[in-house]
């Protein structure tokens, strides 16, 4: 409905400045400040105060006095406060918002017609995923979902590097040691059962003589060789290895849950070709150079060479990612990739290559995060097996909050008899949400220090706190409905006449438009700020407006009305997270 009512305040600002015989460039649309009781403002006063040689308050007023709210359905009174015309909605709008929000589908947008593909947390297969990269697929999947949502046709994908030296060494140390040579693993996975060949392979490494260093160095050089000349028996041998791995990793990422429509890997455009054609096309280039025994970029405005071809004739990792991604083009109108900020060096290299290589850069997005700390700054090595690994931080948030809702059980008001069962869906639903609610709320650019305290607070803004909406909400129609009452399937809007009720259907209304802002500026953090002003308003109405006990019927269902929205609202809302919304906590 706000995207609906906006349109409107688009057109009639147009039609207002026109006959002002104003331009109507930039109608200056934003939300109003919190203290305003406005569904949108515009400050398009301030930009044309000069032109017109008024102060801006006169210029809105001007504005103001052109629009007649009766011209448009959703539009209810227009006025001015200082320089700003503010908007507000009309009766209709609170009534349609009620009707439309309860619809399972409340807030998808229609189809635009435009295939993405998201790629995200690609780490690399050499062991478990660690915390320190758990933004990735967190943010990763959140993006997609909301995309999808959006509108938008969306495949995620997660790029394989199993080209590298770090898979080199993990495939010699794999095919050297034996099993009475490593420790026992920390997990009946397959990841951890395989993470001990690579670490045993890096110590050996760095400990062992020297001669016998050489001669392991030539057998990963050898691996290295095999995969760039395409022999299959060398690609056997590795896939054994990253495809152990990549089948454990994907089962911690599934308990996030973040699930991968494509797992594309690097030597797919090593063993079709497309790797030696990008080293082809680049050493044609003016900007290529040969210089220290290697094929190198010399790009303006970057004080390093861009290396794409070593003497010995293998490629590196950005090599084949060129490829990469001009296979992406070739399948898709947008590309998303969601990588730490330590490869934005790397990034900002692959976009000015991509476009000498005349590529479409624009059709290329990035979404850079920053790493996930916790108290202490424990450090994260898959090489020397130091951190704390994403499966150990997913147990401990289940025991916690399992804690946490075994404590609250003589404190609910809702008689629905959880059993050990209930207690323990309740415990993982809530765990796992605290943990992808409280990354995935911050800006992916500032780092993070995730803190038990802050993500299972009930009472704060947390995943928790948002999720006890949900179910409240599904505890009140549950009653209702045992009660044999019904929401109301059409509102009258004069039955919902307090703040509360209001503040409530005025932000349901937003929520198409919150999406639609999320998807466009990549940013699904905007849905968790969403849902913790939801959150607060919603605990407002049910203070202060009854609903099973309101005066009267009428008063009843509508109120019913405006909860089953709330529920459809937020559960949507923590589905675009990736955070479950619980039907009883």
């Amino acid at each position: 409905m706000y995207l609906s009512l906006r349109s409107e305040v688009e057109d009639a600002l147009r039609t207002a400045l026109s006959a002002l015989e104003l331009p109507t460039e930039d109608l200056g649309i934003e939300r109003p400040p919190e203290d305003v009781d406005a569904a949108v403002a515009s400050s398009v006063a301030f930009r044309l105060a000069g032109e017109v040689g008024a102060p801006p308050p006169q210029v809105a007023a001007d504005v103001a006095s052109e629009i007649d709210p009766a011209d448009y359905d959703y539009l209810g009174r227009v006025d001015t406060q200082g320089p700003y015309v503010n908007f507000f909605p009309s009766d209709r709008y609170l009534a349609e918002t009620v009707e439309r929000a309860q619809a399972e589908a409340y807030g998808r947008l229609d189809d635009r017609d435009t295939s993405v593909v998201v790629e995200h947390t690609s780490a690399n297969p050499t062991g478990p995923v660690h915390v320190g990269r758990a933004r990735n697929p967190i943010v990763g999947d959140a993006l997609a979902r909301v995309l999808e949502f959006a509108g938008y046709d969306v495949d995620t994908h997660y790029y394989v590097n199993d080209a590298g030296r770090q898979v080199a060494v993990f495939t010699w140390a794999y095919e050297t040691f034996d099993e009475s040579d490593l420790p026992e693993p920390e997990r009946d996975k397959p990841d951890y059962d395989l993470v001990r060949y690579y670490r045993k392979g890096n110590a050996y490494l760095d400990e062992a003589p020297e001669s016998e260093v050489e001669a392991a160095e030539a057998e990963i050089e050898a691996i290295m060789q095999g995969l760039e000349d395409g022999d299959e028996a060398t690609y056997e041998r590795v896939s054994e290895v990253v495809d152990g791995v990549l089948d454990g990793m994907t089962g911690t990422l599934a308990r996030l849950p973040a699930e991968f429509d494509e797992f594309v890997k690097e030597t797919r455009f090593m063993r079709d070709g497309s790797t030696d054609d990008v080293v082809e096309r680049l050493q044609a280039l003016d900007e290529a150079v040969y210089e220290d025994e290697a094929w190198q970029l010399d790009l303006p405005g970057f004080d390093k060479n861009l290396v794409f071809l070593r003497s010995d004739g293998t490629t590196l990792y950005t090599t084949r990612d060129i490829a990469h991604h001009e296979w992406k083009f070739e399948e898709y109108d947008r590309a998303v990739t969601v990588i730490g900020e330590d490869h934005k060096l790397t990034f900002d290299q692959l976009n000015e290559t991509l476009e000498l290589l005349g590529r479409d850069t624009d059709r290329l997005d990035q979404v850079f995060y920053s790493w996930v700390n916790l108290p202490g700054g424990e450090g994260m090595s898959t090489r020397e097996g130091t951190g704390v690994d994403l499966d150990d931080l997913l147990d401990e948030a289940i025991d916690r909050a399992r804690e946490e809702v075994e404590d609250r059980l003589d404190d609910r008001l809702r008689d629905d008899d959880l059993d050990d069962e209930d207690v323990e869906r309740i415990a993982e639903q809530v765990g796992t949400g605290a943990v992808r609610y409280d990354i995935v709320s911050k800006q992916p650019t500032k780092s993070i220090t995730f803190e038990w305290e802050r993500a299972l607070d009930f009472e704060a803004q947390s995943a928790p706190y948002v999720q006890y909406v949900h179910a409240r909400a599904c505890g009140i129609l549950d009653e209702a409905e045992s009660e044999g009452l019904d929401p109301a399937d059409a509102v009258d809007p004069d039955l919902l006449a307090t703040d509360a009720e209001r503040d409530l259907l005025r932000t349901i209304a937003r929520f198409p438009a919150v999406v639609e802002e999320a998807g466009e500026e990549l940013e699904p953090h905007r849905v968790a700020t969403y849902t913790r002003t939801f959150a607060e308003q919603f605990n407002a109405f049910y203070r202060e407006c009854p609903v099973l006990t309101a005066d009267d019927e009428a008063t009843r269902r509508a109120r019913l009305a405006v909860v089953a929205a709330a529920r459809e609202t937020v559960g949507n809302a923590l589905g675009l997270l990736g955070v479950a919304a619980p039907d009883s906590m």
